[in-house]
């Protein structure tokens, strides 16, 4: 087989993966959706290939063992199966499994939005009355605990919503405050399958079972704690001025958190003891949320709008209950993204870059130091392509070391404000106050977390597993 990391045909497509990162990380200051670059690099990356081995009419072998260089002591393997058409068909299974997952996630988030049931737990906390220490310790706390389930970039959105409404304009409170949920967000969604899209993909790919996840929950939580509690004696004291309000659940509500929980444990039940993709009980739990609209949109509102609206129009005329205007909610720019990224990363993996990478990168520091540090540069890159390359390197570690790879891919991004999704989309929220430098700022706090969460991670490794 033809070294495909040494042609034109592997240095040209470096290069395009390169530029097309460099267009991601830039996407506030370009405004171009992050999916536009990498979507076209990852299909232009397959030409190429496609286009090499048309002209040189190679296939790819079963094993093949390259060097970097002929008096090199670097040597990686490239394993696949059949040949180029084989391998995107399995790509495309893997991306596949993982877009529905994440498009049923997303749809029962846009569905509990529009029921109220999130501007709900903000109104609650409005009418409490808190000062600002108080509100920094709950909304952080909340977004802690609501992230394993809604996802970080979800509840650090919902918190920071929150904080802004309480904050009165106080700088003072909002840049820790927002701070504070960022790092909560990326924490709490470390130690669970659907806390983040990288979570979740080590969790499809079997290498941590659903319930060896709660290892990592005291390294997510010293990785809060720490620098919460730094930040919190800077936050100023009293309590802010703000409107109470009052938000009823819209009819429904309860259903569609039933079925949401559910749906979870469908996909979990399908993983873990029927041995089938957890996408398909996803799925099931997207038809089950089809049926519970159909049935809100036929019937269920009837009352309500009589008894609480005073209404007698057609009640379709006025249903809020159309189901396939909440999948149109659905972020479709995540959605694309997480496809390029995955096809980019897979065309790598093709040529044998990623194979060369793992076996030098994790030879030359080892496992720990080597997944330390790749948590280092997911505050800068993307934490999705990171670990997926991991995933693709094939490294043969432990479940400590997946975990650990879990954990710093996760709260890595942490460090700056454009290390995470949660982080960008908080920055959306309030660009007066919270920006990169202000973030900036409390990195060094952050990376105490950082340093605490592998403290605690080796702690719990060595004495608990």
């Amino acid at each position: 087989m033809t070294n495909l990391v040494n042609s034109w045909v592997g240095y040209l497509s470096l290069l395009l993966f390169f530029i097309g990162y460099v267009l991601i990380i830039f996407e506030e200051k370009l405004h171009l959706k992050k999916s536009k670059p990498i979507v076209l690099v990852s299909c232009l990356m397959w030409l190429c290939i496609g286009v090499y081995e048309a002209m040189h009419g190679v296939g790819l072998a079963a094993t093949t063992t390259y060097s970097l260089r002929e008096d090199s002591t670097i040597f990686y393997e490239v394993r696949h199966g059949g040949g180029t058409h084989e391998f995107i068909e399995h790509l495309i299974a893997e991306i596949g499994g993982l877009f529905f997952f994440l498009l049923v996630a997303m749809t029962y988030i846009n569905t509990l939005t529009s029921l109220n049931v999130f501007q709900a737990i903000r109104a609650k906390l409005l009418s409490r009355g808190m000062g600002f220490k108080s509100l920094f310790w709950v909304t952080g706390g909340l977004t802690f605990i609501i992230s394993p389930f809604a996802d970080n970039l979800t509840s650090a959105m919902l918190m920071s919503t929150v904080a802004l409404a309480v904050s009165g304009g106080n700088k003072k409170f909002i840049v820790p405050a927002f701070v504070n949920i960022v790092v909560a967000a990326n924490a709490g969604g470390a130690w669970s399958p659907f806390g983040d899209i990288t979570t979740l993909m080590v969790w499809m790919e079997g290498k941590v079972e659903t319930l060896k996840f709660l290892y990592l929950v005291l390294p997510s939580l010293v990785n809060w704690l720490i620098p919460a509690f730094v930040m919190s004696l800077w936050i100023p004291k009293g309590k802010p001025e703000c409107d109470k309000e009052t938000v009823a659940l819209k009819p429904g509500a309860k259903r569609t958190i039933f079925f949401g929980v559910l749906t979870i444990l469908l996909g979990v039940s399908f993983h873990q003891f029927l041995h089938l993709p957890p996408f398909m009980g996803m799925m099931l739990g997207m038809g089950f949320l089809m049926f519970v609209s159909y049935y809100m949109r036929q019937w269920g509102e009837e009352k309500f709008l009589k008894k609480n609206l005073g209404s007698e129009k057609e009640r379709r005329d006025l249903s809020s209950y159309d189901f396939f205007k909440k999948v149109e909610q659905v972020e479709f720019d995540t959605l694309l993204f997480f496809f390029g990224v995955l096809t980019a990363v897979g065309a790598l993996q093709y040529m044998g870059h990623l194979a060369l990478i793992g076996n030098a990168f994790y030879g030359i520091l080892g496992h720990t130091y080597a997944n330390v540090a790749i948590g280092l540069v997911s505050a800068v890159g993307d934490n999705i392509p990171l670990m997926y390359a991991v995933l693709k390197m094939d490294m043969e570690m432990g479940l400590d070391q997946w975990l650990l790879i879990t954990l710093t891919t996760g709260v890595g991004g942490s460090l700056l404000s454009i290390g995470s999704a949660a982080g960008v989309a908080v920055m959306g929220v309030n660009r007066e106050h919270y920006t990169f430098m202000s973030h900036i700022k409390w990195a060094p706090i952050i990376a105490l977390g950082y340093a605490g969460s592998i403290v605690t991670w080796w702690l719990v490794t060595k004495f608990l597993m």
